[in-house]
C-alpha cells in the first residue's frame, strides 16, 4: 500500500489505470502533488480522463453519482458512536444526566447504523455490480468487518441502556444474539481470510493495520461476553464466558501474528503515508479490548465457583490473574497508542479519510480498559487519568465528526478517486 508517485512542479499528474476489474486506480497510500504528499486519487470512472482533485473548481457530482462511492468504511462512524455510548456508561465519575446523554448517543447510533445500511443498499441498487465489487475489493473489502463491530457495540449498548436486569425474557434474547454473533463473526473471519489468501498477492512491505480488521469481530465476542455475562443466569453465564474467552484468544493470537508483519513493515519501509497514519490506532484495539474482556469476563462468572468443591474454575485465582493479564496487555496498547500519536504529530494528514475514526473506536477500548483496571485495584489516580482520556476522546469524536460532515459537503469524500473503493498498487 506504500508507493510514491512524484510529479514535476507545475505539471498536472495523469493517473493511469492499474486495475483490470473496472476500477481506475492509483496508489492511494503515497502520492505527491506539486511537492506535497497527496491524497487518494484515481482516474474517474466516467469519461473524464484526468481530474485534478486538488483544484477547488473541480467538477461537482450529484448525490446519485456520489453514492457509488459510499463504502463499507462508513460503518466506522457507527462503531465509534456505539463505543462512545459504552464509554459514557462506564465513566468512573458520573454526574446527573450523564447516563441520559449516553442513552441519547446509543439511540443516535442505531439511527446512524440504519442510515448507513440504507445508503449502502441504495449504492448497490443504483450502481449494479458494486456489491460484489465491494466485498472482493482488495482495499474496501477489509472494511466489511466494521459492520460487525457496529453490531457488537449495539448489542453491548442494548445490554447497558435498554435491558432491565429482572427481565428474564430479554436476558435470554441477548444471550441468543451473542451466540448468533459468535457464529456469524467466526464464519466471516474464516471466509474473508480464506478469500484473501486465495485471490490476493499482497507484499508484506504493503502491510497496513486494516489487515487485522477481519479478525476483530470474533475478538469482540469476548468483549460482548464480558458485558452480558454478569446479568445472565449461571447456566448461561459460564458457557458465554468460556466462548468469549475462546474467541478473544483467537482474535488476539491472529492480531499478534499481524503485529509481527506490521513491525517488520515499519522497520523496513518506514511509517505509512501521512494520509493513512491514523489507521495505526487500529493496533491499539486488540490488546486493549482483550484487557477489558479479561476483567469483565472474570467478574461475570458466578461467585460460587470454588476449586475446593470440585470445580475446575476458582474465582480466588481467576480474578487476580485477569487483572494481571489486563495490565500486561494494557501496556502494549499504550505503546501502539504512542507510536500512532507521534507519527501523526510528525506529519498530520492533509485530507479527511474515513480511517480517521480509528482514532476513536480502538482508543475507546484503551480507555475502557484503563477504567476497568482502575476500578479493580481501587486507584483513584488511574480513574481520573481515564476521565481525562475520556474528555480527549469526546473532543476527538466531535472533531472527526465535524471533519466528516465538512468532507461530505465539499465533496472531499463520496467522490471519484477519494474513497476506499480505489485499488491499491499492490493488486495483481
Amino acid at each position: 500500500m506504500e508507493e510514491n508517485i512524484a510529479s514535476t512542479p507545475g505539471r498536472t499528474l495523469t493517473y493511469q489505470s492499474l486495475s483490470t476489474s473496472g476500477t481506475r486506480v492509483n496508489s492511494p497510500d503515497a502520492s505527491i502533488h506539486e511537492g506535497k504528499e497527496g491524497h487518494d486519487i484515481e482516474k474517474s470512472q466516467d469519461a473524464i480522463d484526468t481530474i485534478d482533485i486538488f483544484d477547488p473548481n473541480r467538477p461537482k457530482f450529484k448525490l446519485s453519482r456520489r453514492i457509488a462511492h459510499f463504502t463499507w468504511a462508513w460503518f466506522t462512524l457507527s462503531m465509534s458512536t456505539g463505543g462512545l455510548a459504552l464509554l459514557i456508561y462506564a465513566q468512573p465519575h458520573q454526574f446527573p444526566g450523564l447516563r441520559q446523554i449516553g442513552f441519547f448517543v446509543y439511540v443516535a447510533n442505531i439511527i446512524i447504523f440504519t442510515g448507513i445500511v440504507t445508503a449502502m443498499c441504495a449504492r448497490w441498487i443504483l450502481h449494479k455490480g458494486t456489491f460484489k465489487q465491494s466485498i472482493t475489493h482488495s482495499r474496501e473489502a477489509f472494511f466489511v468487518p466494521t459492520i460487525f463491530l457496529a453490531i457488537a457495540t449495539m448489542i453491548t449498548g442494548t445490554q447497558r441502556y435498554a435491558i432491565a436486569e429482572e427481565n428474564d425474557s430479554v436476558v435470554w434474547f441477548i444471550s441468543t444474539l451473542f451466540w448468533a454473533y459468535v457464529v456469524a463473526s467466526l464464519a466471516f473471519a474464516i471466509g474473508q481470510y480464506s478469500y484473501v489468501f486465495k485471490t490476493h498477492d499482497l507484499g508484506l512491505h504493503t502491510m497496513m493495520p486494516t489487515w487485522i480488521l477481519p479478525i476483530f469481530p470474533i475478538m469482540l465476542s469476548g468483549t460482548i461476553a464480558s458485558v452480558i455475562a454478569e446479568t445472565q443466569p449461571q447456566m448461561n453465564a459460564v458457557p458465554i464466558v468460556v466462548a468469549g474467552l475462546t474467541c478473544q484468544g483467537l482474535g488476539l493470537s491472529v492480531a499478534f501474528m499481524m503485529y509481527a508483519h506490521m513491525v517488520g513493515r515499519l522497520m523496513s519501509r518506514g511509517l505509512p503515508n501521512r494520509e493513512h497514519r491514523t489507521g495505526l490506532y487500529m493496533n491499539v484495539g486488540p490488546p486493549a479490548f482483550t484487557a477489558l474482556a479479561f476483567i469483565g469476563m472474570a467478574n461475570g462468572l458466578p461467585d460460587n465457583l470454588d476449586i475446593s468443591q470440585g470445580m475446575v474454575l476458582d474465582m480466588k485465582v481467576i480474578r487476580p490473574v485477569a487483572v494481571v493479564g489486563a495490565i500486561f496487555l494494557w501496556a502494549l496498547s499504550l505503546w501502539w497508542f504512542g507510536i500512532a500519536t507521534v507519527s501523526i504529530i510528525a506529519s498530520p494528514p492533509q485530507y479527511f479519510h474515513l480511517n480517521w475514526w480509528a482514532a476513536v473506536f480502538p482508543n475507546t477500548g484503551f480507555i475502557l480498559a484503563t477504567i476497568s483496571i482502575g476500578n479493580e485495584i481501587q486507584h483513584e489516580g488511574i480513574r481520573w487519568f481515564a476521565t481525562g482520556l475520556s474528555i480527549c476522546l469526546v473532543l476527538t469524536y466531535c472533531f472527526v465528526l465535524y471533519s466528516l460532515i465538512r468532507a461530505v459537503i465539499i465533496q472531499d469524500i463520496m467522490y471519484p478517486n477519494r474513497d476506499e473503493d480505489v485499488l491499491d498498487g499492490t493488486d495483481n
